[in-house]
């Protein structure tokens, strides 16, 4: 068989949507998530393998290079004897078909904060004023199940959300349990607030039962079973705000399905967003509007330990 017959039988992916994933880059050490496509890339898309977290179907994917690539000119008259990479820079544009906790932190371009349930008298802020008191978890809580006894549980009702997180004790840094929601300079900037870490933790769940004062989510928290000192708050939904310093950073991974048995991986190790809070209108019937979520990402390097290049994204191809 000649080689141009051999090269020939890998034929262009033939694909219908893309589906995303997202994992926490560890903030206080820079760790990225990795994503091996010699070891993982045949992973079933509704089941991908920890730590990635499926967030569905997205629309209007682009992938953009902003890679530049010089001329290295020597001589007179000057000509070109090389090429050079003068700036290594990458562009990821979205649409997320749903809407959620980590879809909105992702799409925020800022902070993405809990709308915990106020204390009564609380004054009124357009973040949410200050919270009712926390219920301490007993032990037995696990990732999707969290003990609050019998007592407490009759404050909670199926299809609340909560937020679960330790007490805020004048921590300095990233906080936040399972990935990072916020970065703290000095405690006098969230005025000492026992509830900030859980008003602004991921580490969040729908109650869908109740039972022998157990709550049982949905779906397990973001940070798994709860460590000792968490507490849980009831929330009313979520919020984000133009503006602020912080930035969400997450490894992305997005698949492409080739409908003949191929599979396009795109690895981002290191997104942070690069746009305020945007949405995606789409006209169904009448007045009536779907929104999407609108999110656009820069990528940053990280180190092939392969060759000690640096690098911002990996694209697999995995044949038939």
């Amino acid at each position: 068989m000649s080689q141009q017959s051999e090269q020939s039988e890998f034929m262009a992916p033939v694909t219908r949507r893309v589906r995303a994933y997202f994992a926490a880059v560890n903030r206080a050490t820079g760790t990225p998530a990795v994503f091996d496509a010699a070891q993982m890339g045949s992973f079933a898309v509704d089941a991908p393998p920890a730590p990635w977290i499926d967030l569905g179907w997205c629309t209007g994917f682009t992938r953009k290079s902003e890679t530049k690539v010089e001329a290295l000119r020597t001589g007179a008259p000057a000509m070109a004897a090389e090429q050079i990479r003068s700036a290594v820079e990458a562009i990821v544009a979205l649409e997320f078909e749903s809407w959620g906790k980590l879809q909105l932190a992702l799409a925020a371009g800022s902070q993405q904060m809990n709308l915990l349930v106020p204390a009564g008298g609380a004054a009124l802020n357009g973040s949410g004023g200050v919270a009712a008191t926390a219920v301490a978890l007993s032990a037995g809580s696990t990732a999707t199940s969290l003990n609050v006894g019998a007592t407490a549980a009759t404050s909670f009702h199926a299809g609340d959300f909560v937020a679960v997180d330790v007490d805020y004790v004048a921590q300095v840094g990233f906080v936040g349990s399972g990935a990072s929601g916020a970065y703290v300079k000095q405690p006098a900037d969230v005025g000492d607030d026992a509830n900030y870490i859980r008003r602004i933790t991921l580490n969040v769940g729908r109650v869908n039962g109740i039972a022998d004062g157990v709550l049982q989510l949905e779906h397990p928290l973001l940070a798994g079973a709860p460590e000792d000192g968490m507490k849980v708050s009831r929330m009313t939904g979520f919020v984000d705000r133009e503006g602020g310093s912080f930035f969400h950073e997450w490894s992305a991974l997005f698949c492409m399905e080739g409908e003949q048995g191929d599979r396009v991986l795109y690895y981002y190790p290191r997104l942070q967003s690069m746009q305020g809070g945007a949405e995606k209108a789409e006209v169904l019937a009448g007045p009536l509007q779907r929104l999407r979520l609108a999110g656009a990402f820069r990528a940053l390097p990280v180190v092939d330990t392969n060759d000690g290049s640096n690098v911002v994204c990996f694209r697999s191809y995995l044949p038939s």
